[in-house]
């Protein structure tokens, strides 16, 4: 026990004998003793979920007594014996009266036996010990302590108010002014003290006692009636109830200023997670955006005509123009954003700001990607789907002309070949009707090459999912079932011709040189009617120019056609001069063909016909092929400039990044001069989109005059933009840190230069071997031992927290700062919760809410687990669990 311990104790106990004699003189003073000393024990034990009754009965097992010096110690005594037997109880008050010993109090006279047997003066010697030294001993006020100070307190609180003089503990609060001048100096709000009068101390005291129970949670210690009817009140009992209202009012400018320093810890704080919900939405909306929008670009039902496939076209350029842009901008300004928000934390010795799962900048990043992935694909589709629509109208076309011109030329042949005309014609006619036969065979083989290309085309329909293959299935069906049918009927005919052959020897030559010549020349012209009339799709001058020189080659070909069909004419009119010369009777029609002079020389008019509008057709595609080949020039100049013109500034960019030119507001200057140079840039690359979309709208696929396509200059301007933004926001974030950390411009150029020297690459990051270089290199001793391996990777959790493998200068900056940053600010902010709290384990709800702004004091009860200690009580708090909130457990 130090010298201070024992003269308080010696001073302020009485002598065992003196105290003894004021007992038996004035038995009064032992009834207010056993109340104020009950009252105080219980002020302690609730906190423990007990009390006592009878201050000499409850405490002669030692259970209750261990049990209170636990509460007003807050230290854990030795463990008390279960035992009903005296001597357990002998030994458990021995514990109790050790540990007090321990504390520097010498006992008196009182042993355990004493307590143990129930005796009053000693329990009550023994109490008033306990409370000098855990409830008056440590007062202090202006250089006094214990009994002196505790009136010194008295006397300054009281001192401004009428009719109250203290100047002990007995006869000076009889009148109980004191008592309500203490309440009202602390809590006016609480006492009318104007009204009160010297010479009602019964009201004053029951006002004061039951002011300070309801308010104060200051239990009542004595009744008013104890104190007024005794000519001298108890010192002891006084004392204590005074000592109460002391520890209850000591602390109040302490926790005035403990509120103050929360609150401005708190209003940081709820800024910085105001940007968190900020970032979160942000994030939210872009992603969900993203969300809805890659399953449209995913979406790839197709259209059955060109034009719904336009309009597909169409949305998906307003996408590109009107819709992509601003969520460019706005996933950039979340990057800023978010490097904005670290910054402040770090600057602010907070833990890193981890957004929700799924809503990192990296998870952002990766949603893009497969967003653009997407928006690739889909455009792709698009124009592979507008290829193949276009082919399959090409094909369509193309199936029902040759569908009707055979459909045409079978009409009537069924029809024709179940006739039996040959039974009863003669010689001449049967040999007729057999030629005539001969020639319908070598004209339906001629036609066997339309049937195979009209089942080839529907075929093909098939394949490339036409529409409408329903009906052009059933067409082609129809044909061949007919054709089938053709052959069939041929073969019969023919068997049927051949057997009457026998009887007929006549035969007319001219009318079968006639058919053979006639049959032939009609499927060339019906052939060279059907391909001048046919549609051609091409998209280059090649292709126009190939068939422009087959065009050619075709009409070559006219003058010998026009010499075939003369002698085909010249055969018809030697039939009809031998029938007028000899009187053939030939009913008039050549036996052999139904292909009249009349339709040689209408179909001969037809292809002439056409020829000319044929050169018109392959002239205006020639024209046209021209203006896109002027198109693909002009997309391929401009983009052959703005291309390169990019990657320069990209590359620019990066430089002034690493470098060290100046102060960083001269960087950040020159590099803000950079970003309007580029946004003045934008004119260019909206006329390149407009050449994109003439390209697009004349349906031009290729261009050999540029390796850059539109997608490349658009992701190299949204890059380029990005990484000007990004570049702007890295130095602006450098200078607050500079600012902050009151960082001269000579270190930024030391740690720029640290940093380049080890960035091999010019990547503006560093691996993690190169940043364990840099640091070396700077003096910190990270060796290659498990300490050292341990140590640098401490130093990685701070400067990379999304563990993405590299270092950048900004965390770079940061980490070398933050080695001199202040790290008490968990610790200010736990002791000022520590004098709200007092001697407690604990801080109520209703204590927050007074000490604290409403909003604030809200924000610390959503933050702190309720305390579940033996001495808690309803609306008790665990204020512990609020540093693990704010600041993580690795601060505390």
């Amino acid at each position: 026990m130090d010298h201070y311990d024992s003269q308080q104790t010696n001073d302020y106990m009485q002598p065992e004998e003196d105290w003894d004699r004021d007992l038996l003189l004035d038995p009064a003073w032992e009834k207010q003793q056993r109340k104020t000393f009950t009252a105080w024990c219980n002020s302690h034990l609730r906190k423990a979920g007990t009390q006592i009754e009878n201050i000499e009965e409850d405490f002669r097992d030692g259970l209750k007594l261990m049990l209170l010096l636990e509460v007003i110690s807050g230290e854990r005594l030795a463990k008390p014996e279960r035992g009903k037997m005296r001597v357990h109880k002998i030994s458990n008050v021995n514990k109790a009266l050790d540990f007090i010993a321990s504390k520097g109090v010498k006992l008196v006279s009182i042993g355990a036996e004493e307590i143990v047997d129930g005796n009053v003066k000693m329990t009550l010697g023994m109490i008033w010990t306990i409370i000098l030294r855990f409830a008056i001993q440590d007062i202090s006020v202006e250089e006094t302590s214990a009994k002196e100070g505790l009136l010194l307190w008295c006397q300054r609180k009281t001192a401004p108010y009428k009719n109250v003089n203290i100047q002990n503990f007995h006869i000076s609060w009889k009148d109980g002014l004191g008592f309500c001048a203490l309440i009202h100096r602390h809590r006016p709000e609480l006492i009318d003290y104007g009204k009160l009068r010297k010479d009602d101390p019964l009201t004053n005291l029951n006002t004061a006692f039951d002011v300070a129970e309801k308010y104060l949670d200051i239990p009542k210690m004595l009744d008013a009636e104890d104190i007024v009817g005794t000519a001298r009140p108890d010192e002891k009992a006084i004392m204590t109830y005074v000592s109460s209202f002391y520890h209850a009012f000591s602390g109040a400018q302490k926790a005035e200023t403990a509120a103050n320093r929360i609150c401005k810890v708190l209003a940081v704080n709820q800024e910085n997670e105001q940007l968190m919900e900020d970032y979160e939405k942000l994030a939210s909306d872009l992603l969900e955006w993203i969300r809805r929008t890659i399953p449209w670009l995913e979406n790839r039902a197709p259209e059955n005509t060109m034009h719904a496939m336009q309009q597909k076209l169409e949305d998906f350029r307003d996408y590109r123009r009107l819709h992509k842009p601003p969520k460019v901008q706005e996933k950039c300004q979340l990057e800023i954003n978010f490097n904005t928000l670290q910054t402040k934390l770090r600057l602010s010795n907070r833990p890193a700001f981890m957004p929700s799962e799924g809503r990192m900048v990296s998870d952002i990043n990766n949603a893009w990607g497969c967003l653009e992935q997407a928006e690739k694909g889909y455009e792709e589709w698009l124009l592979n789907e507008i290829r193949r629509l276009e082919r399959l109208d090409h094909l369509a076309e193309k199936f029902r002309q040759k569908a009707s011109i055979h459909e045409a030329w079978t009409d009537g042949k069924e029809a024709m070949l179940r006739q039996k005309d040959y039974e009863t014609a003669t010689l001449s006619e049967i040999k007729a009707l057999l030629k005539k036969h001969e020639a319908f065979e070598s004209d339906l083989a001629a036609h066997q090459d339309r049937v195979e290309q009209i089942a080839a085309i529907a075929q093909e329909l098939n394949e490339l999912d036409y529409y409408d293959s329903p009906s052009v299935n059933a067409r082609c069906q129809k044909i061949c079932d007919q054709w089938d049918n053709l052959g069939a009927l041929t073969q019969k005919r023919r068997e049927a011709l051949e057997r009457t052959e026998k009887l007929l020897e006549t035969i007319d030559q001219l009318y079968l040189e006639y058919a053979k010549r006639a049959a032939p020349f009609n499927n060339w012209m019906e052939g060279a009617m059907e391909d001048l009339q046919d549609t051609f799709i091409v998209h280059t001058i090649e292709e126009i120019q190939g068939l422009t020189t087959a065009h050619e080659q075709f009409k070559a070909t006219l003058p010998d056609a026009d010499k075939e069909r003369l002698a085909i004419l010249g055969i018809h009119n030697e039939v009809s001069k031998i029938v007028q010369t000899y009187h053939v009777n030939m009913a008039g029609t050549n036996p052999y063909t139904t292909i009249t002079p009349q339709e040689i020389n209408g179909k001969w008019d037809h292809v002439r016909q056409l020829v000319p509008r044929r050169d018109q057709a392959l002239t205006e595609e020639h024209a046209r092929q021209q203006h896109n080949e002027r198109l693909r020039k002009q997309f391929g100049a401009q983009a052959n400039v703005i291309g390169p013109w990019i990657q320069t500034k990209m590359e620019e960019i990066g430089r002034i990044s690493i470098e060290m030119h100046g102060t960083l507001e001269d960087q950040l200057s020159h590099l803000r001069q950079y970003e309007k140079s580029i946004v003045n840039y934008k004119p260019k690359i909206d006329q390149l989109e407009g050449d994109h979309q003439l390209i697009q709208e004349a349906l031009i696929f290729d261009n050999k005059h540029t390796n850059y396509t539109m997608e490349h200059i658009r992701v190299g301007w949204e890059q380029l933009l990005t990484t000007i933004a990004r570049t702007i926001n890295e130095v602006e974030n450098q200078i607050l840190t500079r600012d902050a950390k009151g960082i001269s411009q000579e270190q930024m150029n030391e740690f720029r230069a640290s940093f380049n020297h080890f960035d091999r690459d010019h990547s503006g990051t560093l691996g993690p071997e190169e940043f364990k270089a840099c640091l070396i290199s700077l003096g910190y001793d990270i060796g290659n031992d498990p300490q050292g391996e341990a140590e640098f990777a401490r130093i990685m959790s701070i400067v990379d927290p999304n563990r993405l493998g590299v270092v950048t200068f900004q965390a770079f900056i940061d980490f070398m700062s933050r080695e001199t940053a202040d790290t008490d600010t968990a610790d200010q902010v736990m002791a000022s919760f520590k004098i709200l709290a007092g001697d407690k384990n604990y801080i109520t709800v209703d204590e927050l809410r007074r000490e604290l702004p409403a909003d604030q004091a809200e924000y610390c009860i959503a933050r702190m687990a309720p305390y579940s200690g033996p001495d808690a009580v309803p609306g008790a708090l665990d204020y512990m669990s609020f540093s693990t909130a704010l600041y993580g457990e690795s601060d505390l």
